[in-house]
């Protein structure tokens, strides 16, 4: 179960948003209907983008991860 302030892995590529499937967001909300508001931000905090994804398109960040940086 994901629930608010889990971090979350991006399953597909979001192009319009400038994200990449494998990039890390935060659940920020759980709608109660279904579906989830995740932030993702870069290494210094700033909000990249705030998206409203579907459960099938985030994954739960399990276990031992890798955090990469990329470049634009």
């Amino acid at each position: 179960m994901i629930r608010e302030h889990d971090l979350v892995v991006l399953k597909r590529d979001r192009k319009e948003a400038g994200l990449e499937k494998g990039d890390v967001g935060t659940v920020v909300l759980v709608y109660p209907g279904g579906g989830y508001m995740v932030e993702f931000v870069d290494h210094e905090g700033n909000t990249l983008a705030v998206l409203d994804l579907a459960e099938g398109e985030i994954a739960p960040l399990k276990g031992p991860a890798l955090l990469r940086a990329k470049t634009s």
